[in-house]
């Protein structure tokens, strides 16, 4: 494939507590994505444990650079000759009952080349409905991105949708990745307004790999995984339930929406 028109792929999951049954299901759709002939795809937010209660997670971290999931990630970026956005996984950190929200890169030989603990965590009360993550995890600090083939990618993840200026922090990237978990109520609401937002003001492709479904624990999840152009176009998206979204990165598109629209030099602060 050539680096002029890469494919991309998000997988979308439904996660449940068990993380064997995660990693069966990850497996399988990489290798759909794979055979769409992506070259870079990412996994969503909390793909190897939606628990049924939100501490179940601190009980799976693994210090980083061990552990099977870490394993899992990288043998599958080799296997598969892809880079792979590992969407979410918990590592553990210095305080014992709460976890880093981390998003780990490899590329095509499994070596591990990025890695970006999640900054902004989510909170959120409304009827019966209530979330409040830094009950269990501990904020990032660092802007995250590499060097793909075809430019640079930005990593964010899910909550950080609605920070912009995380965004801007990047640069100038190809490709910004969203990884998320949102919730039914808020997806339905702002999901696609704030992807598009961020396509269309970074003047970028944006991937976004989302949980879609029903949880175990009762969790409704909003789904609708999508690449979106940096005209703001939807160029793929999938509603609800498992599967694989994808699409092309076209840089020579890229570069006209960039020449006929110079917004990114435009700015003054």
């Amino acid at each position: 494939m050539s680096t002029e028109h890469p494919i991309v792929a998000a997988v979308q999951m439904v996660s449940s507590p068990s993380v064997e049954d995660n990693l069966a299901g990850a497996r399988r759709l990489l290798r759909e994505a794979a055979a769409t002939g992506a070259t870079l795809v990412t996994l969503p937010e909390y793909w190897p444990i939606m628990g049924m209660a939100d501490t179940d997670k601190v009980a799976h971290a693994e210090a980083p650079g061990s552990g099977p999931i870490q394993d899992f990630l990288a043998a599958q970026a080799r296997e598969l000759g892809i880079w792979l956005i590992g969407g979410t996984l918990p590592l553990t950190s210095n305080d014992a009952g709460r976890v880093l929200n981390t998003t780990l890169v490899y590329d095509p030989q499994g070596n591990h080349v990025g890695r970006y603990d999640k900054i902004h965590l989510f909170g959120f009360n409304k009827g019966s409905e209530s979330y409040d993550e830094a009950r269990t995890i501990v904020p990032g600090a660092t802007v995250g991105s590499f060097e793909a083939p075809f430019g640079r990618v930005g990593l964010s993840i899910c909550y950080d949708l609605r920070f912009p200026e995380l965004f801007r922090a990047m640069g100038e990237c190809a490709l910004m990745v969203v990884p998320a978990a949102f919730t039914h109520t808020t997806g339905l609401a702002h999901w696609e307004v704030l992807l598009r937002a961020r396509a269309i003001e970074n003047q970028c492709y944006v991937l976004a790999a989302a949980q879609g479904g029903l949880h175990p624990n009762g969790r409704r999840t909003f789904g609708h995984s999508m690449l979106i152009d940096p005209w703001g176009e939807v160029k793929s998206v999938l509603a609800e339930g498992e599967g694989v979204v994808s699409g092309a990165i076209d840089a020579a598109y890229l570069a006209q929406v960039r020449a006929n629209l110079p917004a990114l030099k435009h700015r003054t602060m």
